[in-house]
């Protein structure tokens, strides 16, 4: 066996592993990367962008069969998968193609194959070993099940749920979280029977309680049912459908069961253990560095205990990059990462949630702008709201967000959490009208004690 060494080596290609190479590269290190399958990981692959590809496609769906209330004669013939997918695969592959190019480019070392972690400072891969002075694990996650639920058949996760080349007449989807809220969202759109349950007592639990009220209302408009607060208990399938079982004695039949109960580490098998890294329940214990117990061992994006999205992953691998180049990054503030829920309407937040807030602060102070005094919103004929959360006498510690396109708002809304704005620091900022984006402002106008438009 023959062993290479360099000043990093990165154990998995996804965001934040493929964030860390090219920061590293850029930054003159030599980097060696190891990645299973494809360059791009969960994210690029079976993640974020595939989904909101088909998001994109249920939005188009639902443009076109309410084509009337625009005075647009147009109707919805019907969903063919296959041209869904292709488009969606399509996308997938052109953004494939230019991350490959650019690592190529960058003169980053990759080398495809399983991984392990061998020793503190090794990787070893297809009987090769990388040594390297500092190393990152970046290994991912997985789709969760719940004990004694077999995936297979009817019974999904995202992975499958993505390669579909069909619509399914009645859906249960199972977790009410972000994939749960987005699945149900594409294949209502689509023209399903959905039906979610969540164990916790709202939808989208980690949101603050004001946007997962506001969406269930929305859901409710779309007809798409859920039970909250309702523990699953088993499913059984059958040559014709998915019968699932409920805490409540409820049996709920349908096409297809979508499990959507969350994502665990991919940790297991990759020596992890065996080398000394401290762990719980699967996932990497770092500092706010992002340091493992080993030195010049770092672990990076879902497999670090915190929120699991791509753009938090990419972050810290830029931010290990820098790190280990010796320039002494700001660590990274957790509330401060943006989250997006892209079902119809869009949830955005970043900051804490009003409970969180009286938590820390022992109090809080909040504004609701309702979209309904936003002309752009009219215009989309979007309902939902700007929700702020204020520390006492101090900046806005929160931004909640609800309605159609929200999620491109979150750009100014981190903005104000990340510089620690007042409300009166934002509110004489001119806003383009009509968009969106007035509803920002409008709301500070009134969290700063100057509201130009009265207010619900």
């Amino acid at each position: 066996m023959t062993d290479t060494s360099a000043d990093l080596v990165v154990l998995g290609g996804g965001s934040g592993g493929y964030a860390c190479a090219l920061r590293a590269a850029q930054l003159g290190l030599s980097v060696v990367l190891v990645e299973k399958d494809k360059l791009g990981g969960t994210c690029l692959h079976r993640g974020c962008i595939p989904t909101k590809a088909l998001l994109h496609a249920a939005e188009v769906a639902d443009a076109a069969r309410d084509g009337d209330q625009f005075g647009v004669k147009s109707s919805l013939e019907g969903i063919d998968m296959p041209g869904v997918n292709s488009y969606k695969d399509g996308v997938v592959s052109r953004l494939y193609k230019g991350l490959q190019g650019l690592v190529k480019s960058r003169g980053v070392t990759y080398v495809e194959g399983e991984g392990r972690f061998v020793a503190p400072n090794a990787v070893e891969v297809n009987g090769q070993r990388y040594t390297g002075r500092n190393v990152v694990l970046a290994t991912g996650s997985y789709s969760r099940s719940l004990p004694g639920l077999e995936i297979g058949g009817r019974v999904v996760t995202s992975e499958q749920a993505l390669a579909l080349d069909y619509v399914p007449e009645k859906v249960v989807v199972l977790g009410g979280g972000v994939i749960g809220v987005e699945f149900a969202s594409v294949w209502r759109s689509f023209g399903a029977d959905v039906t979610i349950v969540e164990a916790l007592p709202r939808l989208v639990p980690a949101e603050d309680e004001f946007l997962s009220k506001q969406l269930e209302r929305a859901f409710r408009r779309r007809g798409i049912k859920f039970k909250t607060g309702v523990k699953f208990t088993g499913a059984t399938q059958s040559a014709s459908g998915v019968s699932v079982t409920l805490e409540s004695g409820e049996q709920l039949d349908a096409d297809l069961l979508l499990v959507a109960v969350g994502r665990g580490p991919s940790t297991s098998g990759v020596g992890f253990e065996e080398a000394g890294v401290r762990m719980e329940r699967g996932f990497v214990l770092t500092d706010e560095r992002l340091r493992t117990n080993l030195p010049n061992v770092y672990a990076v994006g879902d497999i670090v205990p915190g929120l699991q999205l791509a753009h938090r992953g990419f972050q810290q691998g830029i931010f290990i990059a820098e790190e280990v180049a010796g320039r002494n990054p700001q660590p990274i503030d957790e509330a401060g990462i943006p989250r997006v829920t892209y079902c119809e309407p869009e949830v955005a937040s970043v900051g804490l949630t009003e409970a969180a807030t009286r938590e820390r602060y022992g109090s809080a102070e909040t504004i609701t702008y309702d979209l309904a005094g936003n002309g752009k919103s009219q215009i989309l004929k979007t309902a939902g709201a700007v929700k702020l959360v204020k520390a006492p006498d101090g900046p806005v510690v929160g931004v909640h967000m609800i309605g159609a396109r929200v999620g491109e708002l979150i750009g100014e809304a981190q903005l104000i959490y990340n510089w620690e704005a007042y409300p009166e620091d934002v509110a004489p900022l001119v806003h383009a009208h009509p968009t969106q984006t007035e509803a920002l402002g409008e709301a500070h106008l009134a969290l700063a004690g100057k509201p130009l438009h009265a207010h619900g």
